[in-house]
């Protein structure tokens, strides 16, 4: 038989045909493949992930936190895993739940939309894990360095996850770090996979663009972080530190700052505004302000309620066995050691603590806003000269990123620093204000208890008051009689004697100052506060001002032969040397003393014979001694005897005297001379 010449002509072009089919199905179906195992590996590897946290939080984290390991910083460590575990599993969910979709485009629907919906979050959650990332890192590396902390480590991951194989903790602490910037690649490959004219490819390229921005904002959360740890650290440094740290480059970067901000002052420059920034600044230091007075405030409220507790009335005995008396010890005993003591613990655990951790928090942000007005008189110098040159360096252009690091940082985060500390500081006044409340309460209520066993506990308030003034009134005409008596039987105060070094004290003060300005102290004086003098009962002092730096008549500013400070004007008394001290007076009678009594029943006294009596001389001797420094000074040594020339200098200074010393002569201190009575020859002496 012979053959159809037309049949090879059919047969080529069916196989042609076939291999134009294969051509455009194959290609269809291997993207399809491809893209079905893009999906696959997603959700498996999500599982996976979420698996392994959960070793992390449940198991290695559970099991360290027994040990109760000191040293060990798990809170470091681990960061916010919990929030990511939360995350992650509800996201795993919906992923999951896309399997159940009737078509795979239905399916790529949902994953994009999932994505969109997780973003937010995952952005939130994973750039606080990101930026501690590096911090944990080094506690893992000083923990490597510790060779208990590292069995203590190693232990627990044998017990725990002995499957893994894992060495050290930073096998698990990369794996967030790593799962997040691994979404953008997971969704690329499905979208390479995906035709173009699909429906869903738009959908993908969404959410790949949403994961990529989601990775960008991590790494710039990051970069500020550090550049805030960089410049937020308050440094207590010493004078010799800060002069160290001085350099040409240092000085020179200073004086730029320092006359551009006199130019902003000035109005030479216009200042860079950003009212948004300003205007959070202004809330944050209005909060600085604010729990810095009231720290102070609480303190000095501390202060004075450990000062109510210092006495203790109801542990003296009264000897009184019953009445207000005893009760009123009852009441001081529960309010001293019950009542008070509560409180005081309390408001240092409600208030004072919080107010203190409230305060450290600002430093960090009081610092960054330091820095960045520092950074922005740089940004403001850089930026003319790229407007005048057209380029700027490498580090120029690494200060204004930085200062745009810091200036994003701060609009960020103040907002919600300031929410923060106002929503505490407004705990911290609630929680004074209610120990407070109770601390009132509390008291009432004990000394209502008590005052229901007194006497008037049930009287009317204004027969109460009544009896108040009566009683008042009366204890003071009591206490005015009492007065009276005791002035009428004691003797008018007298000067008190003096030592001969104390004589030669006020010798001196009288050179200086004069004897109308000589006071006596009548009794010990105790300086509790700045500039006041301690002084015994009998010094003499010379007043200098009868009135203190604040206006206060009632502290007088002395001269006690050295120091100078203020004391009590109560306290002194115008100084009459006593009859031994006066030179050049005679010898007063018995009955002139005894004049002082107002009542005397001494018979008097026979007259005394006349005894002659004589006129002590005094000399000028060097109380110290004192080497001349110049050719117009004169040395002494002390007792030497001098002869004053001049009480002053040559200006009138009366701090200097011109004297003469085995004939010499010159100039030395006035406060060096001491005026002494001359030894006298014992025996009588003829009347002159």
């Amino acid at each position: 038989m012979e053959s159809d010449p037309r049949a090879e002509p059919d047969a080529e072009d069916a196989a042609e045909a076939e291999e134009v089919v294969y051509e455009e199905v194959m290609p269809s179906d291997r993207m399809e493949l491809s893209q079905r195992l893009a999906v696959e590996e997603l959700i498996t590897t999500e599982a996976s992930y979420v698996h392994n946290i959960q070793l992390c939080v449940s198991d290695i984290r559970a099991h360290l936190q027994k040990k109760q390991l000191p040293d060990l910083d798990l809170e470091g460590l681990f960061s916010n895993t919990d929030d990511i575990l939360h995350m992650s599993r509800r996201f795993l969910k919906g992923l999951e739940d896309t399997t159940t979709a009737t078509s795979e485009h239905e399916q790529l629907f949902c994953i994009s939309t999932l994505f969109q919906e997780f973003k937010e979050e995952m952005e939130t959650t994973y750039k606080i894990y990101c930026a501690s990332y590096e911090h944990a890192l080094l506690l893992v590396e000083s923990y490597r360095k510790d060779p208990r902390l590292q069995e203590e480590i190693l232990d627990t991951l044998n017990a725990t996850v002995p499957h893994t194989g894992a060495s050290d903790l930073s096998f698990f602490l990369v794996m967030p770090v790593q799962r997040v910037t691994k979404y953008p690649l997971l969704l690329g490959k499905i979208l390479e996979n995906t035709p173009l004219n699909t429906s869903v490819y738009s959908a993908l390229e969404a959410a790949v663009r949403a994961m990529a921005q989601v990775n960008t904002n991590i790494n710039e959360y990051k970069r500020r972080k550090e550049v805030a740890t960089k410049y937020n650290k308050a440094e207590h440094l010493t004078l010799r530190d800060r002069f160290a740290r001085l350099n040409t480059h240092s000085i020179a970067k200073k004086t730029s700052r320092l006359s551009r901000l006199f130019m902003h002052e000035a109005g030479i420059v216009a200042k860079t505004q950003d009212k948004e920034y300003d205007d959070l600044e202004e809330k944050f230091q209005c909060v600085v302000s604010i729990v810095t007075t009231l720290k102070e405030n609480v303190a000095s409220y501390l202060g004075h309620l450990e000062a109510f507790l210092l006495p203790t009335p109801h542990q003296h005995e009264l000897e009184i066995t019953e009445g207000p008396a005893q009760q009123y010890r009852r009441f001081a005993e529960r309010l001293h050691c019950t009542a008070l003591p509560e409180f005081k613990q309390r408001l240092d655990k409600l208030v004072c603590q919080p107010l203190c951790s409230l305060s450290d928090m600002l430093v960090g942000p009081q610092q960054l806003v330091k820095k960045r007005l520092d950074k922005l008189l740089d940004y403001e110098e850089i930026q003319e000269r790229r407007s005048e040159m057209g380029s700027v360096t490498y580090d120029e252009e690494a200060a204004m990123n930085t200062y745009l690091a810091i200036n994003a940082l701060l609009v960020a985060e103040l907002p919600r620093f300031n929410q923060a500390a106002l929503q505490l500081l407004g705990q911290i006044l609630c929680s004074l204000s209610t120990l407070q409340w109770e601390l009132a309460a509390e008291v009432l209520h004990q000394a209502e208890k008590e005052l229901e066993q007194m006497p008037h506990g049930r009287m009317p308030l204004p027969s109460f008051w009544k009896m108040v003034e009566d009683t008042l009134q009366q204890s003071g005409a009591q206490l005015h009689a009492f007065q009276q008596a005791f002035e009428t039987v004691t003797p008018s105060p007298v000067a008190q004697p003096l030592n001969p070094a104390e004589e030669r004290k006020v010798l001196s003060l009288v050179s200086k100052h004069g004897p109308d300005k000589l006071y006596q102290v009548t009794s010990n004086i105790s300086g509790s506060r700045d500039l006041d003098l301690t002084l015994q009962r009998g010094q003499v002092v010379a007043l200098l001002q009868s009135v203190d730096t604040k206006g206060n008549t009632n502290r007088w500013l002395v001269d006690a032969g050295g120091p100078r400070g203020f004391v009590p004007a109560g306290k002194l008394q115008p100084y009459c040397p006593a009859q031994s001290q006066q030179p050049g007076m005679q010898m007063l009678t018995l009955e002139s003393g005894t004049e002082r009594r107002r009542h005397s029943y001494a018979p008097s006294a026979a007259p005394r014979p006349w005894v002659p009596t004589f006129t002590p001389t005094y000399q000028v001797v060097a109380g110290f001694s004192f080497t001349a420094r110049i050719p117009q000074e004169v040395t002494l040594q002390a007792g030497q005897p001098v002869v004053v020339l001049e009480p002053h200098d040559k200006k009138g200074n009366k701090e200097w005297s011109l004297v003469e010393v085995n004939g010499q002569r010159g100039y030395v201190p006035s406060s060096y001379l001491v005026t002494i009575p001359e030894q006298e020859p014992t025996g009588w002496s003829l009347p002159v």
